[in-house]
């Protein structure tokens, strides 16, 4: 982790959020023998959830000095979606490494070839257990990162399949802060019919004012930059409601600061037509607003609960 603030960081990235992969890939002999699959595509073997990952980005992070700390917002990550419990171990995440998470996150209920190969129960928008996380996230003030695909992989005609439960998700929890990750897009999740005015009557509407959108993932920039309408009418939409992006790289353990950045320039063209100002709240302000918000909050639950 001190690596990633001084030699990816450096001088160029203020502030990053960091977490662990939420899902690790059985590593089955009988399906691929001495082949350990290192990425989820490499194997028919399930995933699961992997709760150690918290433990281990908190240790991490209290190695490093204060002022490095201070550029990082650790996520909690290490749950299953689906189970009651979920909500008690971010509960036992904060109590056990008081002073180092600020938020919840990125985890997915509906993602593209993932959802699918996941062990156990599948996520549902519409579980209990969902609603005791955001519950205990607007309790504590953590924000949450979600993945939700805005449709299926290969959809059929019609409304998509995941946004009215996904609007209802929102509505249930108004006092929870939710970051909507990549809009919804993937590798092949692409826009819907009228994806703009959807979003501009969301940004528009009461009922979703905690609900930011997040335009991290080469994937995301790949459809937002599809042709010059889909980037400009993204661009009047960011230019209307300034301080309800998110910019992210999304990227997986980069090893150089060049590979960090390579999202950032994806979206040279979409800077130039939101103009200098935008820019900055999108790629720095918003995030900076949230996170601080965040760590008072949580800092302040801490104290009141860890003994």
């Amino acid at each position: 982790m001190e690596f990633y603030v001084d030699s990816i960081m450096g001088d160029k990235i203020g502030r990053s959020t960091v977490f662990g992969l939420p899902l690790q890939q059985q590593w089955s002999y009988r399906v691929t023998g001495e082949n350990a699959p290192t990425y989820y595509l490499d194997t028919d073997a399930p995933l699961y959830y992997y709760s150690f990952c918290d433990a281990w980005v908190a240790i991490q992070y209290k190695s490093l000095p204060k002022e490095k700390q201070e550029r990082l917002d650790p996520m909690i990550i290490g749950f299953n979606v689906t189970d009651m419990y979920a909500a008690d171990h971010i509960k036992r995440v904060l109590k056990t490494f008081p002073g180092v998470f600020s938020g919840i996150g990125e985890f997915s209920i509906h993602k593209e070839f993932v959802s699918s190969k996941i062990s156990g129960d599948v996520a549902s928008l519409t579980d209990p257990a969902l609603d005791r996380i955001f519950e205990f996230a607007a309790e504590v003030g953590l924000p949450v990162l979600i993945h939700n695909d805005i449709d299926n992989p290969f959809p059929k005609p019609g409304k998509p399949n995941y946004i009215t439960g996904f609007q209802e998700l929102i509505k249930r929890h108004p006092n929870t802060i939710v970051i909507w990750a990549h809009l919804g897009l993937g590798r092949i999740i692409k826009p819907i019919e009228d994806m703009g005015t959807l979003f501009e009557n969301m940004l528009a509407d009461p009922a979703y004012k905690n609900l930011y959108f997040d335009l991290s993932w080469d994937e995301t920039a790949k459809w937002l930059d599809y042709n010059d309408k889909s980037l400009e009418r993204t661009a009047a939409i960011i230019k209307k409601y300034p301080d309800r992006f998110l910019f992210g790289t999304d990227n997986i353990a980069p090893d150089k600061t060049e590979k960090q950045l390579r999202v950032y320039h994806l979206y040279d063209r979409l800077w130039k037509l939101v103009g200098e100002e935008v820019t900055s709240k999108v790629s720095k302000g918003n995030y900076e607003r949230l996170f601080n918000e965040a760590r008072i909050k949580v800092r302040a639950w801490e104290k009141e609960n860890v003994k």
